[in-house]
């Protein structure tokens, strides 16, 4: 093998070796972009239903829940299950 094709190979090698580390990136980002989105649907979801429990909730309350759950499932569907365990308010 000559010099060249060494370097051909060594080449292809790195390409793709980037090439794996960018969609291993982007997967990472889509996953963060994901819970993000679901992060603010569950909070707004919380407020919405907060609203109600102390007597503040707007006419729309029932409404918005039901479009805010419809979200969620519909993001479900899309992403998977979304992790629901109880985060501490500390810190």
């Amino acid at each position: 093998m000559g010099l060249l094709d060494k370097v051909k190979t060594q080449a292809a090698s790195a390409t793709a070796v980037a090439k794996d580390a960018a969609q291993r990136g982007q997967a990472k980002l889509d996953a963060i972009q994901a819970k993000r989105a679901a992060d603010i649907l569950l909070r707004n979801l919380g407020a919405v239903v907060y609203a109600q429990r102390s007597g503040r909730g707007a006419a729309t309350a029932d409404a918005d829940v039901e479009r805010i759950v419809a979200s969620l499932k519909a993001h479900e569907a899309e992403h998977g299950l979304i992790d629901l365990g109880a985060e501490s308010a500390e810190g």
